[in-house]
């Protein structure tokens, strides 16, 4: 590749970041008229304090504008015990997800059980996440077992099942890193879904999942130059998706089939802040290269399960 080639890429890149810097401090001109989420009861399911904030931040601090009416909570599966810094790391993830915008500390949960060790060569069991799910969201809702079934042998209809969240926000299934305690939360919340509704048929499962995408090496180091990227592939995909056309059609609800999130500069920093500020026991060597130019940091896109 001769320099006169390299010229339109450099002109590119400028202009992004260009339009990106002179942007407002609250909102990115990339994803504004992307669908928006209003008034709902969202759950971000983690698996480690930090990766609220090294992989969600976008989504958190575009969820949480006080003018859309969501109410956010996240819930973790871990204290991210695995170098003995869990008492400390429960105190820095309320930090973080404060400044990320979660309205109370008690919107934040971090569990600290055998079953959900943080480690990176264990899978946690799908049946272990879909039932911590089940009793913390849906207690009243039969999974197969239960008062639903029951009713269903008598000919009576049991009605929808219910929930405590309209929307639960995870991992993807090759968790971003390929870290089995975050690719076993998709597994574990698919799982939950599908006994949401297993006692139910007809209905439609009340609760919404929402994973985030996993993206190439080369995407993941781009940072905010990966935006235009993501809003192309995901025009593409919805104009030649036909069978994610028709399982929006089939569902009642409001709720888009992906969700963008692209943070100005200003939310950027605020992502900075809650690793740098809320997250100092994480932030050895290479931590500073992701929040600097890791894409997570400033773009989120998000694909609606099922």
């Amino acid at each position: 590749m001769n320099t006169q080639s390299l010229i339109p890429i450099g002109f590119a890149i400028a202009a992004v970041f260009l339009f990106w810097t002179l942007s407002s401090t609250t909102t990115s001109p990339f994803a504004r008229t992307f669908p928006r989420i209003y008034n709902k009861r969202i759950c971000l399911l983690i698996a480690h304090p930090d990766d609220e904030a090294m992989f969600f931040a976008p989504t958190l601090l575009a969820l949480t504008k006080p003018e859309l009416g969501n109410h956010v909570k996240i819930l973790c599966l871990s204290s991210g015990d695995a170098d003995g810094l869990g008492h400390i790391r429960k105190g820095e993830l309320t930090k973080s997800a404060l400044r990320l915008g979660i309205r109370a500390e008690s919107d934040v949960l971090v569990l600290d059980e055998d079953r959900f060790r943080d480690s990176i060569t264990t899978e946690w069991s799908k049946s272990d996440v879909a039932s911590l799910l089940s009793s913390t969201f849906a207690p009243n809702t039969g999974t197969g077992t239960g008062t639903a079934t029951k009713r269903n042998k008598n000919n009576k209809d049991p009605g929808a099942p219910t929930a405590t969240i309209d929307i639960l926000l995870t991992f993807d299934k090759s968790g971003i890193s390929y870290h089995p305690n975050h690719r076993s939360l998709y597994h574990g919340a698919v799982h939950f879904l599908q006994q949401l509704t297993r006692a139910y048929p007809g209905y439609s499962s009340p609760v919404a999942l929402y994973t985030l995408t996993t993206t190439t090496l080369l995407r993941k180091y781009i940072g905010i130059l990966d935006a235009p990227v993501t809003m192309v592939l995901g025009v593409f995909d919805s104009l030649f998706s036909l069978s994610g056309a028709k399982r929006r059609s089939s569902r009642k609800d409001d709720l888009p089939a992906q969700l963008l999130y692209v943070s100005s500069v200003g939310e950027w920093m605020m992502a900075q802040s809650a690793m740098v500020k809320a997250h100092q026991s994480q932030m050895v060597w290479f931590r500073w290269g992701w929040i600097s130019i890791g894409r997570y940091m400033a773009v989120n896109d998000l694909r609606r399960e099922g």
